[in-house]
């Protein structure tokens, strides 16, 4: 077992799938950590009609935190920043987890903002693309929330968080089992364009000329089962997206399933992620790249680059324990 003697920073990311431990090493990238360790959770399953954790998928969250941790040190690595995205966050219990996980393992998780998610969302597509891709508007859609976020350097300039993750709207606007009738998501399409329009109304004009990027795994899975067409790359296309929307609303979940790109676990809000994203393409001009960098490696790369000047740990840094 490779035991890590030298400076090395890592990220805990517990979300309703998964919680998944990524170490660098200075001068290393998420493409190729030097540790990686993922423990399955199925959180989704776990909450109650009022949104609360039961006693199951908070034992769960326990185990997989201590699973994670444990891992970091049997490596020698103890700057590890163990954050929960929204699945956990949003829950109506979310302080009793955080109290329980702290009790069980004497890890207290963190939460970052839908502003700052959406800020290190940014750096993960600004390093991948470069100073050359020029100006960016970043978009990601997650379970609870979906980020927005744009800039000409190295930092967003114009960072956003809205409440249309496609777990969200799937509860909030398609709770039954499909087939879903056409009326029903007609609604949702309008008001997601509604709330996106909202958002970014005000600067509109001036990410006009930005290049557009989609950092998640509900986009990349979209791309792959809209987009992925010879010629077209790792891209997503409002007019093939616009096909599938109706052909999901009428696919029982189990069918989506088998769909290319459509994971198991995903399957049940997929007609709600794409409709999200028919949202973002409408409004942001009908293409987007797919970017495989998302909050996690921004904040890994944030990480690092705190590390290589040295500054000190602390909530108001933005290093190893960047502000929520």
């Amino acid at each position: 077992m490779r035991r890590f003697s030298g400076p090395a920073v890592g990220v805990l990311d517990v979300g309703s799938f998964s919680a998944r431990l990524v170490v660098l090493e200075p001068g290393g990238t998420p493409l190729e950590p030097a540790l990686s360790h993922q423990s399955r959770l199925r959180l989704d399953r776990e909450l109650d009609d009022e949104c609360r954790l039961g006693d199951r998928g908070i034992a769960a969250i326990s185990a997989a935190v201590a699973e994670g941790m444990a891992v970091a040190a049997r490596h020698g690595v103890h700057d590890v920043f163990p954050f929960a995205t929204s699945s956990i966050r949003d829950a109506a219990n979310a302080d009793e987890v955080v109290r329980t996980v702290r009790r069980d393992t004497g890890v207290e998780l963190q939460f970052l903002s839908g502003r700052r998610e959406a800020e290190l969302t940014y750096v993960g597509a600004r390093r991948w693309y470069g100073a050359a891709a020029g100006p960016l508007l970043v978009l990601d859609i997650g379970g609870g929330t979906v980020e927005l976020s744009a800039g000409r350097g190295s930092q967003a300039e114009f960072a956003r968080s809205l409440p249309l993750g496609a777990r969200s709207v799937t509860r909030d606007w398609l709770p039954t089992d499909p087939p879903v009738r056409s009326k029903k998501v007609r609604a949702l399409r309008e008001y997601v364009l509604a709330q996106v329009r909202g958002a970014l109304g005000d600067v509109t004009a001036e990410i006009a000329d930005h290049r557009v990027v989609g950092c998640s795994k509900v986009l990349r899975q979209l791309a792959r089962l809209a987009g992925d067409r010879p010629g077209r790359g790792r891209e997503l296309h409002l007019d093939d997206l616009r096909v599938w929307i109706p052909r999901l609303a009428a696919m029982p979940t189990a069918k989506r399933a088998k769909l290319p790109g459509i994971s198991r676990q995903r399957a049940r809000q997929a007609l709600g992620g794409a409709v999200v994203a028919e949202a973002l393409l409408t409004i942001t001009g009908g293409t987007m790249a797919i970017c495989p960098w998302s909050t996690r490696d921004g904040l890994l790369l944030s990480m690092l680059d705190a590390l290589a000047l040295d500054v000190p740990a602390g909530p108001a840094g933005a290093g190893s324990r960047p502000a929520a």
